[in-house]
């Protein structure tokens, strides 16, 4: 495994820096095109196309739609039948997730004014959201905890899982999530074809409102190709991991932690900033080591020669400097002091503090959301949160006195504007008018 060394220190340091961080955002034509042509055609045939696309790309055959629901019964037996310690855990996660997201709730407000009038706000949830969970090569019910618990909290009336199971094969840790997190039902279906049936609706799968969830690159096609018929969450990269360490953290924790995420994918990018450059080498060291033991040795590998790097800095300030330049997804401060560290962060998905606080806790069971920013974009985007699930509605009750003092502000800045029918209508309310 070739271990990317930099230091900001060398003179070619900016060049080389811009070529790691590089954000790849084009878009497979090919994958977008006939992801597209999936989702009209859903658009078009409803059941039956979702039918025929299950069973060619999952190879699950029905006659209906019907047949692949599985229900609330289902999934709470599901959630009955795990092994007691896997139960415990999945339960643990959940309550976590909840406490932690009931903390996010928006609140409805009204003011009154000196002329009476009365403004506020009314916070309200979405009345239906679509979850997909990825399906095939693994199975994530922490995903479904994680997309499902805070539409729950916002109060989200009702929440549709779509899941593709090649060849039937259900997996019961999904499952037994969803009927934790209070999915209303699930669909055995997967790929564009679900993301359409989910936005426009089928004979037997109704439309929602929203739909949130990571998937595979037909996925976050479909999911562009239906935004503005329906919310959606983001079209999510590649995982990342950033460590800032000050040199006195075990460095096997700190290259496990790079491996946590560089697992994910070949394109997952895990970055190092320290100060120390002999903490450096004992990092390397243990990456070269521990690579050995590692079941996903072969993705690992990839991920840290295509896009991981160990960077020197001068010091931790020029770290933090750096590590906001990226703009992470996930950013572990494993140094002294780290929320005065934090204080210099401003740009990061979610922040982990402390020697203790592995980026791993954050994707299971710690109780902030796992869905993060990826791809820089936590420089103007958020966490996933009950947030997401709730709408804003202006509130505006105008009084007898206060038209005539706003009447005439309003019909002023229209006739700026050159709206007369505005500035007529705002005056038309006003005294000897």
């Amino acid at each position: 495994m070739i271990v990317r060394r930099l230091s900001s220190a060398q003179a070619d340091f900016q060049s080389e820096f811009s070529k790691l961080v590089a954000v790849d955002a084009s878009v497979d034509p090919e994958i977008t095109r006939r992801a597209e042509a999936i989702v009209e055609d859903v658009r078009r045939r409803g059941d039956a196309a979702v039918l025929e696309y299950t069973a060619r790309f999952d190879r699950l055959e029905a006659e209906k739609l019907e047949d692949l629901i599985v229900t609330a019964e289902e999934m709470r037996a599901a959630l009955e039948s795990l092994p007691e310690d896997e139960r415990k855990a999945l339960e643990e996660a959940a309550e976590r997730i909840r406490v932690f997201h009931e903390e996010e709730l928006g609140r409805s407000f009204s003011i009154t004014d000196a002329f009476g009038n009365k403004l506020g706000q009314r916070v309200t949830a979405v009345d239906s959201v679509g979850l997909y969970v990825p399906g095939g090569k693994a199975a994530y019910p922490s995903s479904v905890l994680m997309n499902a618990m805070p539409a729950r909290v916002a109060g989200v009336k009702r929440i549709e899982m779509v899941v593709p199971t090649p060849g039937g094969e259900k997996n019961q840790l999904v499952l037994a999530a969803a009927s934790l997190a209070g999915v209303t039902r699930a669909f055995t279906i997967g790929g564009a074809q679900a993301v359409a049936a989910l936005a426009y609706g089928t004979e037997t799968l109704p439309s929602v409102d929203k739909i949130v969830g990571p998937g595979n690159a037909y996925v976050a096609a479909a999911k562009r190709k239906v935004f503005g018929r329906v919310g959606i969450d983001m079209i999510a990269g590649p995982s990342e991991i950033l460590v800032i360490c000050d040199g006195l953290t075990n460095p096997d924790w700190i290259a496990m932690d790079l491996f946590s995420q560089a697992e994910h994918d070949e394109l997952a990018q895990a970055v190092l900033l320290t100060p120390d450059a002999a903490f450096a080498d004992k990092v390397e060291e243990a990456m070269h080591r521990l690579i050995e033991t590692m079941p996903r040795k072969a993705i690992i590998e990839k991920s840290v020669e295509n896009r991981g790097a160990i960077i020197v800095t001068r010091d931790l300030e020029e770290a933090c400097r750096i590590a906001d330049t990226i703009a992470p997804e996930h950013l572990e401060l494993s140094v002294e002091d780290p929320e005065k560290w934090a204080e210099y962060i401003h740009h990061a998905g979610a922040i982990f503090l402390g020697r203790y606080s592995s980026e791993a806790l954050g994707d299971y069971c710690a109780g902030p959301n796992h869905v993060l920013p990826t791809s820089r974009t936590a420089r103007f985007s958020s966490p996933l949160g009950v947030y997401d699930f709730q709408k804003r509605t202006s509130m505006i009750h105008v009084s007898r006195e206060g038209v005539e003092h706003l009447g005439r502000v309003a019909s002023t800045l229209a006739m700026g504007e050159h709206l007369p029918a505005h500035a007529q209508s705002a005056r038309y309310r006003l005294k000897g008018e």
